[in-house]
């Protein structure tokens, strides 16, 4: 079992950062007026970690007793969809972007099928179910225009916790029903402290600098850093403060993605970049990571001119990942614009 699995907190006060966060969770739980919540900050954060705590502190420890379902849901065209839910008798935990644009056809049928539904354990302290929803700034229009509907309608038997990075692409409505809760990233400092803890309980020799460095390289991600510390005492007998960190080995691809870029602008370079993006893909690496990481990788490598451009197109296709269907369409058109660009550039043309 991983380090990130092992020794993940499982109570509110296990927690050791953002404790004034912890105290405010624990008192939501214990009001006896639980609301909706938005839970939003940066991957790596702990925004996961804690809801499952502030679930079990609702519940109490029946709420880590899960099973995986796997359903399967019917649009209006008679396309079916396979949908994995993960829950336990008290709550529910989805991810409906999993499905693209038909999200909609789940958070319409699968919550007012839990909403309909009332608690009938006797020994469960609310008399609610709870349904996390993941990647809550993914879900379509559609979807969050039924999501809103849901939460008016069937309140009494349900709450929804909402999980983002950000509340930008959450509409209004929803905004103004729920609580919104802010996880931010663990300072290094932090970090450090929970790598410490952690090597302690496996018995790992304790590297100060080491543990500094894969907190500053880990930008702040408590889950990476966790990873990161795993596979340098994994892959090296003996840890000293100036071992090697490697990045992941789907950051190191996305890398040589960026090289091969920079170095040769023809067709046949988009055709090697295709499949190594479709290994990424295939490895179930999210779209949106893949062009923000090569988006960075690009931008630290071009003149400040070509920087500004890069941006623009980055975030012209990650608008188009989210409308779209076939990934890998989206991806390609960007190396491809990248690719002209910087042929431009390096020829005097205007962008």
């Amino acid at each position: 079992m991983l380090f990130l699995d092992k020794h993940r907190p499982r109570s509110l006060e296990q927690l050791s950062y953002h404790e004034g966060l912890s105290t405010r969770l624990k008192a939501l739980a214990n009001s006896g007026d639980f609301p909706h919540l938005l839970v939003y900050g940066p991957s790596g954060a702990g925004k996961k970690t804690r809801i499952v705590a502030t679930l079990k502190e609702l519940y109490g420890p029946g709420v880590e007793k899960i099973k995986i379902d796997a359903r399967v849901f019917q649009t209006t065209t008679s396309r079916k969809l396979e949908f994995t839910i993960v829950s336990s008798l008290y709550h529910l935990e989805i991810t409906p972007s999993d499905v693209g644009n038909y999200d909609r056809v789940v958070i319409q049928s699968l919550l007012k099928e839990v909403a309909q539904t009332q608690q009938v354990d006797t020994a469960a302290k609310q008399r609610f179910k709870v349904v996390i929803i993941n990647e809550a700034d993914n879900l379509s229009r559609d979807a969050q225009a039924a999501l809103r509907r849901t939460m008016e309608k069937y309140s009494p038997n349900l709450r929804l916790i909402l999980i983002a990075n950000s509340t930008a692409n959450i509409i209004g409505p929803i905004r103004s029903r729920t609580l919104l809760v802010r996880v931010a990233a663990p300072t290094e400092t932090e970090i450090v402290g929970v790598l410490k803890d952690v090597a302690g309980l496996e018995g790992l020799k304790v590297s100060e600098k080491l543990f500094s460095r894969i907190a500053e390289e880990s930008g702040r991600n408590l889950r990476k850093a966790l990873l990161m510390m795993e596979s340098v005492y994994a892959a090296n007998e003996v840890v000293k403060d100036d071992t090697v960190l490697l990045p992941p080995d789907y950051e190191m691809l996305i890398q040589e993605i960026g090289r091969d870029m920079l170095a040769s602008r023809t067709p046949q370079t988009i055709l090697a970049v295709r499949s190594k993006l479709y290994d990424l893909l295939t490895h179930c690496i999210p779209a949106t990571v893949i062009l923000k990481t090569l988006a960075f990788k690009l931008i630290s490598e071009v003149d400040d001119v070509l920087k500004p451009e890069v941006i623009k197109w980055a975030a012209f296709y990650e608008h188009r990942l989210h409308q779209g269907s076939k990934l890998i369409f989206h991806l390609e058109a960007f190396v491809a614009k990248f690719l002209r660009i910087y042929e431009g550039y390096l020829m005097g043309m205007d962008f």
